[in-house]
């Protein structure tokens, strides 16, 4: 489980600590959502392109990107299963420190993990997404996304589909959001069937297909 995982990186103080905050709020946080057929999941349109710092990442790491096509998972948002998500999001964001692609490798954009403690938005996600699939969390729930943020820039987070709605690990933010909640719009995730298969979420004649991240 994820709080094995989370143990060998919080000391017990902290997490206890985080645990007294977590259980103040997560009582709220899973109450059933007014509209949650409307407002719960993001909306898929339509079969896309994937983003160009994806299709490298997996040139570069290919067996990190399995090609298999499975059927759709959703996750069940325990209280246990919230706690986790939060102490892994919480932990990356808290971890690895910021520095745009070009800094760090000397490129425009680099889809890469911030081994060295170092990373962008995506970095973070693919951070996310991994241990959590390590902890052995299924890939259909744990969703790389595009968005334009607040400021309509171009940024990535991770979506985690769950029976209670899409949640989001953002590096910009350590509490999970509904994804209707962000105040993104959300360009295009990885389908839920098969990781290299990118889907436009939302009104797709607003989605770019061309879209890449940041």
């Amino acid at each position: 489980m994820v709080a094995a995982v989370i143990s060998r990186l919080l000391s017990a103080k902290s997490a206890t600590v985080l645990g007294t905050m977590l259980a103040v709020s997560v009582g709220s946080a899973l109450q059933p959502v007014a509209g949650f057929e409307r407002l719960g999941h993001a909306p898929v349109s339509a079969v896309t392109q994937p983003p160009t710092g994806w299709v490298e990442f997996c040139q570069r790491q290919p067996g990190e990107c399995d090609d298999t096509t499975t059927a759709p998972r959703n996750l069940v948002l325990s209280r246990r299963a919230w706690i986790d998500l939060v102490r892994v999001n919480t932990w990356v964001n808290e971890k690895i420190k910021p520095l745009s692609d070009l800094e760090h490798w000397g490129v425009v954009e680099r889809w890469s993990y911030p081994d060295d403690g170092y990373g962008d938005c995506e970095d973070y996600v693919l951070l996310k997404r991994r241990m959590l699939m390590e902890a052995g969390w299924p890939r259909e729930a744990l969703l790389v996304t595009v968005v334009r943020d607040t400021d309509d820039s171009a940024h990535a987070v991770l979506t985690v589909s769950t029976d209670k709605g899409d949640y989001i690990l953002d590096n910009q933010n350590d509490n999970l959001l509904l994804w209707s909640e962000t105040g993104y719009r959300f360009v295009k995730r990885q389908s839920q069937s098969n990781g290299n298969v990118w889907v436009s979420l939302g009104d797709p004649q607003s989605a770019p297909v061309t879209a890449t991240s940041p």
